[in-house]
Parts: C-alpha cells; sequence; structure tokens
C-alpha cells in the first residue's frame, strides 16, 4: 500500500509539474499575438500621417503592412492556443484605427480635399460603419459563437484593402478631373461603408478552412503571389475588388438555390 501511495505522489507531481510548464509555456507566448496588433496599430497611425504628409503610396502600403500584422495576429493565436479576451479588444481598437481612421484620412488627403467640409461628412460614415462593423462582430463570435467559414457583412480589412488598392491604381486613371475623382471616390465610401453593415455574406478565408479547403486556398495564395511578383501594383487593385464583389455574388447565387428549392419542393 505505501509502496502505490508513493507512486501516486510521484505521479501527481509529476503532472503538476508538466501542467505549470504548459501554463509556463503559454505564458511565454500569451504576448505574441498582442504585440503583432500592437505593430499593426503603429502602422495605421504611420499611415494617417503619411497621407497628411502626401505620400499617399506610402499610407496605403501601410494599411496594407497593417493587413497583413492583422493576419498573422489571429494565425499566431490560434496555433499557440493564447487567444484571449483581451487580445479580442484590443484587435478591435486597432482594426478601428488601421482599417477605419487611416483609409478615411487617405482618402480625404488625396481625393477628397477639394469638398472641404463635405468631404469630412463623406468619411465619417466609413468610420463610424467601420465600428459598428467591429462592434457587431464582437458580439456574433462572443462564447465561440458565429460562422467560422463566413462573414456577415464586408470585413472592416477588406474595405481598407479596397481604398489602399484604389490608391495604387489611380495611376491607371490619372487623367480624370479632380471634381469627378471626388465624385467617384464618394460613391465608393460610401458604398463600403454600408456594405461593411450589411447583411450580405462574405468569405472567411482563415488559416483554420486549411483542412477543409486546401487545394482551393492553395491555388488562391498562390496565384496571387505570383500576381504580386509579376505585375504587384495591378494585384494589390484588383485582388480587394474581388473580394468585394464575392459577398454580393454568393448572396444571388444562395438566393438563386433557395428559389429553385421553394419551386420544387410540393
Amino acid at each position: 500500500m505505501q509502496a502505490r501511495s508513493k507512486e501516486c505522489q510521484m505521479k501527481e507531481a509529476t503532472f503538476t509539474a508538466g501542467s505549470r510548464d504548459v501554463t509556463n509555456h503559454r505564458l511565454h507566448v500569451d504576448w505574441l499575438p498582442d504585440a503583432v496588433t500592437s505593430i499593426s496599430l503603429v502602422l495605421g497611425c504611420l499611415s494617417l500621417v503619411s497621407a497628411f504628409d502626401h505620400r499617399y503610396e506610402r499610407a496605403a502600403a501601410l494599411i496594407d503592412s497593417s493587413l497583413v500584422c492583422d493576419v498573422l495576429d489571429g494565425m499566431v493565436a490560434r496555433i499557440s492556443h493564447s487567444a484571449a479576451p483581451f487580445g479580442a479588444e484590443l484587435d478591435s481598437l486597432a482594426d478601428v484605427v488601421a482599417f477605419g481612421v487611416a483609409p478615411a484620412g487617405l482618402l480625404y488627403s488625396w481625393a477628397l480635399r477639394p469638398l472641404g467640409l463635405w468631404g469630412v461628412l463623406v468619411i465619417g460614415p466609413f468610420v463610424i460603419c467601420a465600428a459598428l462593423r467591429l462592434a457587431r462582430f464582437n458580439l456574433q463570435t462572443s462564447g465561440g459563437r458565429g460562422s467560422k467559414t463566413r462573414f456577415v457583412g464586408l470585413p472592416v480589412p477588406g474595405a481598407a484593402a479596397v481604398i489602399a488598392g484604389l490608391l495604387f491604381g489611380s495611376v491607371y486613371f490619372d487623367s480624370i478631373p479632380p471634381l469627378t475623382l471626388c465624385g467617384l471616390i464618394t460613391v465608393v465610401t460610401l458604398a463600403l461603408a454600408a456594405l461593411m453593415v450589411s447583411r450580405l455574406p462574405y468569405p472567411a478565408l482563415k488559416i483554420a478552412s486549411f483542412r477543409d479547403y486546401t487545394w482551393k486556398l492553395t491555388t488562391l495564395i498562390g496565384s496571387l503571389l505570383v500576381a504580386l511578383l509579376i505585375v504587384p501594383r495591378l494585384a494589390v487593385s484588383i485582388s480587394p475588388m474581388l473580394y468585394l464583389l464575392a459577398g454580393p455574388l454568393i448572396a444571388v447565387i444562395e438566393r438563386k438555390e433557395l428559389t429553385q428549392q421553394q419551386s420544387v419542393a410540393p
């Protein structure tokens, strides 16, 4: 009996030590996702400064760099199993700055400044809808709820990527008069704001979905990398627009399938 009790004590001590090692390991990696999120926040601030210094391409590049950090922080959190409510809240606050305020500042400084106060009134709804979209996302995903394969409404980083893409693609329509450009950017900005708070379904391109869609994601990422190497400016201009159109396209397809099912049902 004494031998068994000593054996049990040794096993319990070993299990406790192992648990402490796991806990200590998690303490060592818990800060990584938050660090990446903080870098994204700083990049958003630098983008805003660059926009008001009239360095528009640098501002757009910083927004895209912040987008990369936004992808990486979620990936690091899932791989290291260090996702926490604090990190989710920090990520949302950083997204408001990097993908809400910074793109709005770029739009105003680059294209909407001739409108004066009206230009501010155009970018205002974009920032507000970005904050509302992030707040709704937090509510939908709290407690592990919400779909892991799609978003409701255009994601805020996606809207920011469209704006950065427009800036990079502006060399292809630099002959457009300033007032015409103001009108086009006004329509695009308000449309992006509406899409963010809409109920349209958008695909969630997360690393967690690799197991189910390996070949599709591999093809997509490979094609994007090749395009970035061959025609980088065109790639960063067109790829966000393709994602932007995915929501309405999915909604139309699903509506058509539902209509067909209802017509077939007795």
